[in-house]
């Protein structure tokens, strides 16, 4: 189909937009949110049936940054940060409690999260403990975790709530939620150096760096808080840890915040709400708890 007739340098643009995130050419719309639109409502393709959630697939903007150029941002900021409580004797030693207690969670976690992004058997992953008060946790994108000893202490997590946790950090990694939210930037923000690294897939990377982004701290949308329950509960019950698990820690989650509110629940709202999708998603998930091995 002939494309409508438009200002050149709109077609031109639109059409590289469209070839980059998968969608046919005459998708291209008269008005530039539609573009937008469409690629983050594309239907996925037909798959086979699976037990477990369905978040269907990862958001067509991700492709609009290179994984690779976010994950070696995300390895430099990360070994920066190690670096830096390591200097001021706020990070764990190996032989800490807490630490083996993580990175055994950890261990237990990873091999599940390979069937969600095939790019995580390949990531160089990493845990680790910094002693700071804050109730807050992450992973960076290529499978770089960080917990504070706030989170553990005055939540007083059990390993199943930890789970929870680490789960709901290591789907946002896997669903490359950084990686859509900086390639949406980029589309919404087209232009003439834009449409050149679009056509030519030549330096697009650099939008890492010159947004300045520090991916420990960004904020996602409703939808990816969502997504990263979800796809945490079931990381969580096939790896042997109990799903219900994430109505307890969101429940504690709540009561912290009664007071002042933990800097995890700035990137992480809590709510009935929240709670309520949980419990949803139990009768997806139990089977596989059910099944998996507690050892």
């Amino acid at each position: 189909m002939a494309l409508p007739s438009f200002p050149a340098a709109w077609r031109v643009t639109t059409l590289a937009l469209c070839l980059v995130l998968g969608m046919p050419a005459w998708a291209h719309p008269s008005a530039g949110a539609t573009v937008l639109a469409q690629a983050e409502t594309a239907p996925p393709p037909a798959a086979r049936a699976r037990e477990g959630v369905d978040v269907g697939r990862n958001s067509a903007f991700a492709k609009l940054v290179p994984a690779d150029e976010i994950e070696a941002a995300a390895t430099k900021q990360y070994n920066e940060m190690m670096r830096t409580a390591a200097s001021q004797k706020a990070l764990a030693l190996p032989d800490h409690p807490q630490l083996q207690r993580l990175r055994h969670i950890a261990q237990r976690l990873i091999p599940f999260a390979y069937e969600w992004n095939p790019r995580a058997r390949q990531w160089k992953w990493e845990v680790n403990l910094l002693t700071n008060k804050q109730v807050n946790a992450f992973c960076m994108p290529g499978g770089k975790i960080g917990f504070y000893t706030g989170i553990l202490d005055q939540l007083q997590l059990t390993d199943d709530e930890v789970a929870q946790v680490m789960g709901h950090e290591i789907a946002h990694a896997l669903r490359e939620h950084a990686r859509a939210r900086m390639g949406k930037g980029a589309a919404t923000n087209i232009g003439a150096s834009i449409v050149s690294q679009l056509l030519g897939l030549g330096d697009l990377g650099r939008t890492v760096a010159s947004y300045g982004v520090e991916l420990i701290s960004l904020k996602f949308s409703r939808d990816d808080e969502t997504e990263a329950d979800l796809v945490g509960l079931e990381l969580a019950a096939r790896a042997g840890y109990d799903p219900r698990a994430g109505v307890t820690l969101w429940k504690k989650m709540q009561a912290a915040n009664k007071g002042a509110p933990p800097q995890w629940l700035s990137t992480h709202p809590a709510g009935t709400t929240r709670i309520t999708e949980i419990e949803k998603a139990l009768p997806l998930v139990m089977p596989l708890y059910e099944r998996a091995s507690k050892d």
